[in-house]
């Protein structure tokens, strides 16, 4: 018996874009999956060509479905399984310097604090 659908949850933690499946099924619950430009519950289902669009960590993923899998497979399994459109992640030297302060310096004074929140953008 061949399914002509998956569940989206199912789906992405069997090609190894969420490590466990409850994480994929929390990512669908916040609304960080996107399957044909429409947000998914954990349960909307997937067919062979959809596209599902993943947000998560610095960069997004944006795949096309061709094999439905329901169990989680080896890594080159589930390449099989995807065309990955994402575009590619920034060069280093384009990505936002983040304010670290040097070990043991205790916390921040509220000046600092204030400058931090400057150089985020809070302010």
């Amino acid at each position: 018996m061949t399914r002509g659908s998956v569940r989206v949850d199912s789906w992405t933690w069997a090609v190894r874009l969420y490590k466990t499946r409850s994480q994929a099924t929390a990512a669908c619950r916040a609304g960080h999956v996107r399957v044909n430009g429409e947000r998914a519950k954990p349960a909307t289902t997937v067919k062979v060509g959809d596209e599902v669009v993943v947000r998560g960590g610095e960069r997004e993923r944006i795949v096309e479905v061709v094999k439905l899998l329901v169990k989680r497979v080896g890594a080159t399994v589930a390449a099989d399984a995807v065309i990955d459109r994402s575009p590619p992640p920034p060069p280093r030297e384009l990505r936002v310097a983040v304010a670290q302060r040097d070990r043991g310096a205790g916390r921040p004074t509220k000046r600092e604090r204030r400058d931090i929140d400057r150089l985020r953008g809070r302010l």
